[in-house]
């Protein structure tokens, strides 16, 4: 499916209309959650915000910041619009485009991220880390806002996910919960692993320390991998060895969990 932001918004909405024809006790939350904003971005800042509300009277404030964010920053848009698609096709609990916006934590994870992402970068480092702050407190998931994000990047069920403050992760990438991109011990500098396109991550895996893992790899469930892992290699254990080379174009995408 096409990933314009603005299409899948009609697709978003058109869903919802359905939704609610079919379970009318749903119109009050959709219509709040959903229907009645202008665009996926004040959808996204809406309910975040709300999330969010960490004093009282601050949740305008958090949902003019957020708004801002992704208005100024188009790319985050477009990418929040490739991870809804990548939840849609990939996780088959997935029946709908709206699910993930409004239900799914590691997408809201994943998005809150981008926006703190683009705080770090813009030097408003204190609430960035804030927001990882309320990241980990409500989702269960810490993300450092310096860590790099590509497009596409389904993280399901989330719940303890960890990425240190040099990780990075490529397009079309597939992460299951408990999954740490950490480092190995006390180091400075660039020392957390670089996930490149189309990787599998199975639920589980520590993966530790400034490696690279090839891309379209394939990280079995509960492995600890300390090294670099060539492209298209299956490795599975602990600590994790390469069993065998990837036959599929992305395992990201097929998300078999499989590593023989």
């Amino acid at each position: 499916m096409k990933e314009d932001p603005e299409h899948l918004w009609n697709i978003l909405r058109e869903e919802a209309e359905a939704t609610i024809s079919k379970e009318p006790v749903l119109k009050t939350w959709l219509h709040a959650r959903l229907l009645r904003h202008g665009s996926l971005s004040e959808a996204i800042a809406s309910n975040l915000s709300e999330k969010f509300n960490f004093l009282r009277d601050s949740e305008n404030y958090l949902f003019e910041v957020f708004l801002k964010t992704l208005n100024e920053n188009p790319e985050i848009i477009e990418s929040v619009s490739a991870d809804i698609v990548a939840n849609f096709e990939r996780d088959p609990a997935c029946k709908n485009h709206f699910n993930p916006l409004l239900n799914y934590k590691g997408f809201k994870a994943i998005t809150a991220h981008r926006i703190a992402h683009s705080l770090w970068r813009a030097d408003q480092r204190e609430l960035a880390l804030h927001l990882q702050s309320l990241v980990s407190e409500y989702y269960s998931v810490d993300i450092h806002p310096a860590a790099r994000m590509g497009k596409g990047i389904l993280l399901d069920h989330a719940t303890g996910f960890v990425a240190g403050e040099t990780a990075s992760i490529g397009d079309n990438v597939s992460i299951f919960q408990g999954v740490t991109l950490g480092g190995t011990g006390k180091e400075d500098g660039d020392r957390h692993p670089k996930v490149e396109y189309g990787v599998l991550i199975g639920a589980g895996a520590k993966i530790l320390g400034n490696i690279t893992i090839g891309h379209c790899s394939k990280i079995g469930a509960n492995s600890v991998v300390l090294k670099d892992v060539p492209a298209r290699s299956t490795v599975v254990g602990v600590p994790g060895k390469i069993t065998g080379t990837s036959s599929e174009n992305m395992p990201s995408l097929n998300v078999n969990h499989i590593c023989i």
